[in-house]
């Protein structure tokens, strides 16, 4: 009787709960066999080339320091470092001082911003004789294309030597059109090329500032200027990407130019001599960067390039993160490839000299477009929340917080109002690196996307727009919203909750307090996972 009242008195719940305290047991006794001989050592060497690529890292941002105080101390400015002068009005020769400059717009379905460009380019402080405009119009959509043409015909008609220019096709995208555009018969006559995307507008004393540099100093075939962001104070996605790129004009641009006349093409705001494009083997669709493959084969020919930090045009940022993110995959995957196709002909060229081509390899190339954007996402996305798991792999304190903290002081010098942002770019850059280490790796090993490129969103002055009508207490103009299914981004989502685990059990059972900043970068993974980054307002 006793024996038939224990079997009744037993829950069938705690027969579940005994087996499923089997399964766990179970689970820890692998994790336990397999830690030791596979997980840690593997850990282990996940740590030690973080650190590795970590200290590359800071020894290329405090050379790039050290370099940009000795040029804005020492170094001539480039007015001073090559010849340049003015540009000089002559009665009796009348324009024939002044060379015929070629001005390209590149443009597909641009209907925000294609008046702005082609009005800023018709108002460039040049006679009229010695200067074409082409547009370069790749759209797809036929309202687009009257819309831009009837824009052409408007100044046209005021006596600017404008051409309108369309191709049946859009093969090799950008390159494909400045290269088809190089080919008319008019542009023979002319000896520079100007280049502006559509968004951008240059000041009218632009070529009269850039093009003596060229008229000069003949063995220079690039002069680029700086760009400058009509919206930086959009929104905090906008002030983020401004923080990044000035760094990259503060300073890389500018040490390049000064030590080895030698740095990326930016694609837009430069003026090229026709006669080194032609040199360097002309415009090329192998890459998503077309800009960036044509500077390197130039300066592989012997051309010098120089930045004019202190010329400034308008420009736009992406202000959505959907734009933004196929952007940098373009930005990110484009360099990796081109570095794939052409280390090898850099290093056995024979026309640069040894350290131009190191500086090239090493500092442009490797460290900068793929060092940089793996050493962020795999050491703080993902080695160092795992070394939490693992208690026996220890990463040092240096590599964790001291270099980091150097490397991230370093990269904020170009933009000072925005310090009160620093901790959150941070973050945001954690989060960035994720799809430029997939971009990277994609470019690397010529995968799937390597060729993909989408053309970035631009408003124009809808914006502009929008705020004057909210001030003005009228409607303002719609501004295409996504559904919100259409905003999540799943791997942002996954790697926010692989963090908040991690930061969990760090609360519980760490002792390195990493919980806080792993929390925190799990806040920015989930904002940019809904797709809302773009939609905060930053304080100034």
């Amino acid at each position: 009787m006793g024996e038939v009242s224990q079997k009744i008195m037993i829950p069938e719940s705690f027969q579940f709960q005994v087996s499923s305290y089997d399964i766990s047991d179970q689970l820890k006794l692998i994790w336990e066999l397999i830690k030791a001989p596979l997980i840690v050592p593997l850990l282990t060497l996940g740590v030690y080339i973080s650190l590795a690529m970590s200290l590359m890292l800071f020894m290329e941002r405090v050379y790039m320091g050290i370099v940009i105080i000795l040029v804005k101390l020492f170094w001539k400015k480039p007015e001073k470092r090559y010849k340049w002068e003015p540009m000089q009005d002559d009665i009796e020769s009348g324009n024939l001082n002044f060379p015929v400059v070629l001005v390209q717009i590149p443009m597909f379905n641009e209907k925000e911003v294609y008046k702005l460009s082609i009005g800023a380019a018709s108002n460039l402080s040049w006679p009229a004789d010695r200067l074409v405009i082409q547009v370069l119009d790749d759209s797809t959509d036929p309202a687009i294309k009257q819309m831009v043409e009837l824009e052409c015909q408007r100044w046209a008609s005021k006596g600017i030597n404008i051409r309108y220019q369309i191709r049946e096709n859009r093969t090799g995208y950008k390159a494909g059109a400045l290269k088809e555009g190089l080919k008319r018969s008019y542009v023979k006559h002319c000896e520079y090329v100007c280049i502006f995307d559509a968004d951008f507008q240059p000041e009218p004393d632009f070529l009269r500032r850039a093009i003596p540099f060229l008229v000069h100093n003949p063995d220079v075939a690039l002069v680029q200027a700086r760009w400058r962001f009509v919206n930086a104070d959009e929104c905090l996605l906008t002030r983020m990407q401004e923080m990044s790129l000035d760094y990259h004009f503060t300073v890389e641009q500018e040490v390049g130019s000064a030590t080895h006349a030698f740095f990326g093409f930016n694609g837009t705001a430069g003026v090229w001599r026709i006669a080194a494009i032609n040199d360097a083997g002309g415009w090329k669709d192998r890459t998503t960067v077309e800009d960036m493959d044509l500077a390197v084969r130039a300066s592989l020919r012997g051309w010098k390039f120089v930045y004019l930090g202190d010329l400034h045009v308008k420009s736009e940022l992406p202000s959505t993160f959907q734009a933004f993110r196929f952007q940098q995959h373009r930005w990110s995957c484009g360099p990796a490839n081109l570095f794939r196709k052409m280390v090898m002909e850099i290093v056995r060229n024979k026309r640069v000299k040894f350290w131009k081509k190191v500086y090239v390899i090493y500092s442009f190339f490797f460290v900068r477009k793929i060092i940089a954007h793996m050493v962020t996402f795999c050491f703080y996305c993902v080695v160092l929340p795992l070394t939490i798991l693992v208690p026996e792999v220890k990463v040092p304190i240096w590599g964790a917080v001291y270099i980091p903290s150097v490397i991230t002081i370093l990269n904020s010098v170009g933009t000072p109002r925005s310090i009160h942002l620093l901790f959150y770019w941070i973050l945001f850059e954690n989060v960035m690196s994720l799809h430029r280490t997939k971009a990277t790796l994609i470019g690397l090993l010529e995968a799937g996307r390597v060729n993909e490129w989408v053309v970035t969103e631009k408003l124009g002055n809808t914006l502009q727009k929008a705020a004057d009508a909210r001030k003005a207490n009228t409607k303002a103009p719609r501004k295409f919203r996504f559904k919100f299914t259409e905003r999540l981004n799943t791997l942002e989502l996954g790697f926010a909750a692989f963090l908040f685990l991690c930061g969990c059990y760090d609360f519980v059972n760490g002792k390195n307090n990493y919980f806080i900043y792993l929390w925190l970068q799990t806040v920015t993974f989930f904002i940019t996972g809904i797709g809302y980054v773009g939609t905060i307002i930053p304080s100034s």
